[in-house]
């Protein structure tokens, strides 16, 4: 445990921000399995809705800072490919 007044703050201050990372990554791994689910049933309007709104969380998690671009990109494109296989 801290002794220093200001780090017992960021202790508090990185705490509420681990909390709001991990619930925002639950909300978005929850988004990616709905999307897999729709590809694996083959229904490709449902599977459309879904990647634009994971595409949309993954997005958000860019200006959020929990994930980096690059991480984004790659999420992105993996489930695109997915989505063409419908096709």
């Amino acid at each position: 445990m801290a002794n220093i007044k200001q780090q017992k703050k960021r202790d508090i201050t990185n705490n509420k921000k681990r909390l709001m990372n991990a619930s925002f990554n639950s909300s978005l791994k929850s988004a990616v399995k709905a999307f897999e689910a729709a590809v694996a049933e083959g229904d490709k309007a449902k599977a459309t809705e879904a990647y634009s709104f994971v595409c949309k969380k993954l997005d958000k998690s860019i200006s959020k800072g929990v994930h980096h671009k690059n991480y984004v990109a790659r999420q992105k494109s993996r489930l695109a490919g997915h989505l063409n296989t419908l096709a």
